[in-house]
Formats: structure tokens, sequence, C-alpha cells
């Protein structure tokens, strides 16, 4: 294979786990609405409270391995080493496994020491039902290691988006079988978190059939005679070293962002209580501010989507030390994050009342919703300018950041909580993302020498985002009154306006966007398709 075909491979491959990659986070995010409704805001606090815990046990276990996994079996093989490539996979099966088994031992028999802490000896159950997925999900780990060593990603993309669906399908079937048969929440919660196992069964078994058809493949071709080169091995503990010594990196990068969520699940139900709320008020509260959770995490799709674009553009213009080039494209990238967040962030603040009830159907934590939506323009541009600093090999410096967010998060949280309860953890929220952004945009203008136009950057959009926000004030409000005689039912009144009006507000930020020029007709000439509107814009007289 030339090495031409090897890059279009690659790009393909890339571009397959992205797509994949980001159908499981859309699935995973979706699926909170429906399980809310299901088992209300109790049911909603018992999934949020075990879920990071699973979560960050799950990077610590596995994070990072398939990666190095595929990077030392891609070295063998292209070595001609089939028998090394094969070597590093059984050593790294054997390495996750252990991993996987201790961190459900300590997960399981752990469970009443940590549901102690979180002030709810019922959520040892939960805790118990989801440590489980343990036992599986690392040996996943290596064997998508060892594909994507082979440039194959489609069984990885494919046991992604399985394992998915399975978990989705299994959290909504189990919770909503032990609510209608008269189990309580927790119940309900253990069934839904227990969908990481049955999930990661699913997506094993479409591994291992992938497995089979390669391991035939591979036999045909040593009878045909096609032997491979004989090397010297190496012993299983120098191969287990270099293996940690690329997943660690990687694995303190992905546990950062659960920690955020960890925060929650042990601080905020104990600060509560410590403040002389009730126990059950307390969880209930903590069930009503994680509502805005999936809404903050949906609005940020579009930055992650850019990120796993910008990674390799970057990557390649730094291998380029083309500077001039790495600075323009981080510019666009930083931009376009913006325009998303403070469109999402204004507009799901302004919106905050409809959406709550039209998604959960009662308007309780609308407040702390608002303050939340502001959390999307942070983490949006939090995940760009990190994508960008990965992309020149500062990887450790987005994670840092982080980190030091969450610490900013838990001062914040344990100062604002017993003061203005979950409105006080939202703000905490907020701010704990801002810092961590401000951090990596300094870093970014360190390493790029990034240089921020006032106008572009922050004038001209921020008079489009007050535009869309008065435009979706006013229809918010028109709607509301004009229709409240025609629709009766509440819950149907206020999804109709909170659609209408996010249409509304969607046309008139990008109305704002070109008419404050924001966006410029020389910028959208080098945009495929989109150029193609640009008689169009003119003639409206939208292009200035």
């Amino acid at each position: 294979m030339s090495g031409q075909d090897k890059t279009k491979l690659l790009l393909k491959g890339t571009a397959i786990l992205a797509i994949a990659a980001l159908l499981s986070k859309m699935l995973g995010v979706v699926y909170r609405i429906p399980y809310q409704n299901i088992t209300g805001n109790l049911g909603f606090y018992v999934y949020q409270q075990v879920y990071p815990l699973y979560s960050l046990l799950l990077i610590l276990a596995t994070a990072g391995f398939p990666i190095a996994v595929s990077k030392l079996v891609a070295e063998r093989l292209a070595l001609g080493d089939q028998e090394g490539a094969k070597r590093v996979f059984r050593v790294s099966t054997v390495v996750l496994s252990l991993t996987g088994v201790f961190f459900f031992l300590l997960l399981y028999f752990t469970a009443p020491v940590i549901a102690g802490y979180m002030e709810d000896e019922r959520l040892i159950m939960p805790i118990r039902s989801v440590s489980y997925a343990l036992l599986v999900v690392p040996v996943m780990a290596a064997i998508r290691g060892y594909f994507q060593g082979h440039q194959n990603m489609i069984p990885t993309a494919v046991s992604q988006i399985v394992e998915q669906i399975i978990r989705v399908v299994t959290i909504l079937a189990l919770s909503y079988w032990f609510i209608q048969n008269s189990y309580d929440e927790y119940y309900a919660g253990a069934g839904a978190v227990f969908g990481a196992f049955t999930g990661a069964v699913a997506a094993l078994l479409v591994l291992l059939l992938f497995w089979k058809r390669v391991k035939k493949t591979t036999q045909e071709t040593v009878k045909e005679g096609q032997q491979t080169k004989v090397f010297e091995q190496e012993s299983a503990w120098v191969l287990m070293k270099k293996i940690l010594y690329l997943a660690i990196p990687i694995c303190l990068g992905a546990m950062v962002l659960p920690l955020f969520q960890l925060v929650d699940a042990f601080s905020f139900v104990k600060i509560l209580i410590n403040s002389g709320w009730e126990a059950e008020l307390s969880r209930e509260l903590k069930g009503i501010f994680d509502r805005g959770q999936p809404l903050v995490q949906f609005a940020a799709f579009f930055a992650t989507a850019l990120s796993l674009a910008l990674v390799p553009s970057i990557s390649e213009a730094h291998a380029r030390k083309d500077t001039g080039l790495i600075a323009a494209r981080s510019e666009i990238a930083m931009r376009l994050t913006l325009f998303i967040g403070l469109g999402a962030s204004f507009g799901l603040a302004t919106l905050a009342g409809p959406v709550n009830i039209m998604l959960y159907k009662t308007d309780e934590g609308t407040t702390a919703l608002a303050i939340l939506a502001f959390t999307t323009v942070f983490s949006t541009l939090g995940i760009t300018s990190g994508a960008i600093l990965q992309g020149l090999g500062q990887v450790i410096i987005p994670a840092r950041n982080l980190f030091i967010g969450v610490i900013v998060k838990t001062i914040l949280n344990i100062l604002l909580i017993p003061i203005w309860g979950i409105e006080g953890a939202a703000a905490a929220t907020v701010a704990a993302y801002a810092v961590a952004t401000i951090l990596n945009l300094i870093a970014l203008y360190q390493y790029t020498g990034l240089q921020v136009s006032f106008n572009k950057f922050f004038s001209k959009p921020v008079f489009a985002v007050l535009a869309m926000t008065l435009f979706v004030w006013l229809s918010m409000k028109g709607l509301s009154l004009g229709l409240a005689n025609i629709i009766s039912h509440e819950r149907l009144l206020y999804s109709f306006v909170a659609l209408v009006a996010v249409l509304i507000g969607v046309a008139v930020f990008g109305v704002a966007l070109l008419r404050f020029g924001a966006v410029t007709k020389e910028e959208l000439v080098n945009i495929p398709k989109i150029n193609k509107l640009i008689p169009i814009l003119q003639r409206l007289k939208l292009l200035k």
C-alpha cells in the first residue's frame, strides 16, 4: 500500500470514528430527558449521583488504552511483525482485565462507604449495579486498540453505536418497568445504570464477531505462504510499561470532565443537609439542578465536532511550522465557536422557562437553568481552545486548566450553595468553566500569538446576540399571551412557544451577525456551499 493510500485510509478511519463518537454522544445526552420524565426529579438524582462515579473509574481503567495499543500495534505491523502485534494485544488484554477486576471490586465493596458520604444509604444498590460494567469494558478497550492499530476503525465505530443504543434501550425499558410495577426511584436508577453493563456486553459481542472474521482472513493469508518477519520479543513487563506510559497522560486528561459532575455528586446534597435542609428535599433539588446538564452538553456538540476536525489541521500547520496558518485557523475556529456559544447561552437563558416545561413537565429550577445556560459559551470555547492546544502538542495544558476549574467549582460550591441553593451550584459551574477557558485562551495566545480583534470577537457578536435576545423574549411573551386561551395544555403550549422562539432566534441571530459585520463577504467566499448564498444575501442587503 502506497503512502498516499495509507493517508487516505487514516483520514477515512478518523472520520468514521469522529462520526461514531458524535452519534454516541448525542444518544448519551438525549435519553436523559425521557428518563427524567419516567422517574421524576428523584430518579434523575439517583442516576446523576452514580453514573459520574462509574465514568471516572471507567476512564481510570480504560482511557488512553485503545490509542496506546493501536500505536504499538501499528508500529509492529509497519515492520511486518504480526506476532509482535498480537503480543501487544495479549499483554494489554491481561493488564486491562486486571484493572477492570480491581475497579469492579473497589466500587462494589466500597459502595456503602460512598453512599454514606453522599448522605444516602439507598444508593448502595445503584452503585453496585453499575460496577459490573467494569468487568467487560476494559477488554473492549484492548480489542478496539488492536483493530485501530490495523487502521480498521469500523469495528470500534460500530461497537460504540451498538453499545450506546443497547444502553439507552436498557435505561428506558428497565426504569419504566420498575416505576410501572410500583418499585421506587432507587430501583429504577439501579436498572438504568445497569445499562452500562448490557451495552458493554452487546459491544463486546460485536467486536468478537469482527474478530472472528479477521482471524479467519489472517489464517488464510498464512496458508497462502505470506509469513511475517520474526523479531526478538520484548518482555511482558516492558510492553506493559510502554502501554501505561502512553495511556496514563491521556487518562489524566479525560478524567477531568467527570470530576465536575462528581463534585456536585459528593458535595451538593451534603452541603444542603449540613445547612439545615431536609434530606429528601435536598435530593429532590439535586435532581432538579441536574436538568441543565443534558442541555449544556447538547449545545457543546458543535464545539466537539469542530475540535475533532481541528486537531489534525492544527497539527499539520504546526508540523510545517506555519505560524500564520495556525493563527488563521485558530482565529476562525474560535470565532465560530463564540457565535454558537453566545447564541446558545443567551437563547437558553431567555427561554429557560418554556424549555424547562417542554422537556421536564414543570418549571422547577428555571432560574438555575437560566444561570447554567451561560456554561455553554465557556464550555464550547474551552473545548475548541483545548483542541487547538492539543494540535500544537500541548496536551497537558487543557487538562491542567480544567482541573483548576474543578478546584474552583469545589470551593464555590461550599461558599454559594448554603446561600443560594441550586442557583449557587449553577453559578459555581459557570465560574469554574470560565476560569478554565480563560486559562486556555491565555495559553493559546502564548503559543499561537493569536490576535483578537475587539470588534470581530466581542462588540459585533454581542450586539448581534442582544438583538436576538430581544426578539426571542418578545416572541416568547407574545406567543405565551396570545396562545394561552387557544392551547390549554401547559406543556403543549410552552413546547410550541419554545420551538417557534428558537427558530426566530436562529434567524435573527444569523441576520444580525451579517448586518453588524461580525461575518463578512470575504470570509463567506472561502466556505464551500455557503459561498453560493452570497448573491442572495447581497440582494437582500444583508452583507456588509
